[in-house]
């Protein structure tokens, strides 16, 4: 079994969906975990289930779009922990617009502020103390939109992702001299609320066939809990079933003709 004991991390975005399994892997493995994200609600209720499962957790609501109360977060985690071992970048938002013709300026601002930015900010801010540390890793939940241009996600969230992997990259390139790696998980469709916001949501039928968020939890775990010697830097996982979603593309867009996928 993969285990962090003794081990500090921050997730991102960990109210629901994958950043809450995240949180609860990552604290069942033995890692404290600051629960990050902008809802008081939802953090508190991933608290209790990582303490349901005997783990070490505490609430920390962030906008991580916020550069000033990310640096807050950061100074809270050192006063409090005194240490940071794993960052997940998990926050990200999409929304209903989703091709060139009906996207506006407003919505491409959103889902860049929250998915590229607000990795941005965090990994920005986490790398002094992983530096003085001389070890951390930065994991950053990313998509298979940011591999390759889908229809399905649109083209501000597919810039975004691209732009994770490629920063990803760039802290791998820059920061590996300091024994800090990064990793980009490129997941492919998931079962979370951000499926809501799409279109046409999938069924239940659809979304069955979909990875889990425990799916891609266990995957940060894989990453998180490698020797430190050892960099994933891209790492795609996806439903074993590739369903055809053209037919949701059709019902979202019924004037326009559907674009490749």
């Amino acid at each position: 079994m993969h285990r962090l004991d003794g081990q500090v991390a921050i997730v991102t975005g960990a109210g629901t969906g994958i950043g809450q399994a995240t949180a609860v892997a990552l604290a069942g493995a033995g890692a404290t975990v600051a629960v990050v994200g902008r809802r008081e609600g939802p953090l508190e209720e991933t608290v209790a289930a990582v303490s349901a499962r005997g783990g070490s957790s505490f609430a920390a609501p962030v906008d991580v779009t916020d550069a000033g109360a990310v640096e807050e977060l950061l100074a809270e985690v050192t006063r409090r922990c005194g240490r940071l071992d794993v960052l997940v970048n998990n926050a990200g938002v999409n929304v209903p617009r989703r091709d060139m013709s009906s996207v506006t300026v407003a919505d491409w601002t959103a889902v860049l502020q929250a998915s590229l930015t607000g990795t941005f900010l965090m990994a920005h801010a986490a790398l002094p103390l992983m530096r003085r540390q001389r070890s951390g890793t930065i994991i950053n939940v990313s998509s298979m939109a940011g591999m390759h241009a889908s229809a399905l996600t649109g083209p501000a969230y597919n810039a975004a992702k691209a732009g994770v992997n490629s920063l990803t990259e760039s802290l791998n390139l820059g920061e590996r001299r300091h024994g800090i790696r990064s990793c980009a998980i490129c997941p492919g469709e998931v079962s979370t609320p951000i499926l809501e916001h799409r279109p046409e949501p999938p069924t239940a039928q659809a979304r069955a066939t979909m990875l889990q968020p425990e799916d891609v939890a266990a995957t940060v775990l894989f990453v998180a809990a490698l020797p430190q010697r050892a960099t994933v830097e891209l790492l795609s996982v996806f439903p074993t079933e590739q369903r055809d979603w053209t037919a949701e593309l059709r019902q979202s867009r019924p004037d326009e003709s559907v674009p490749r996928p």
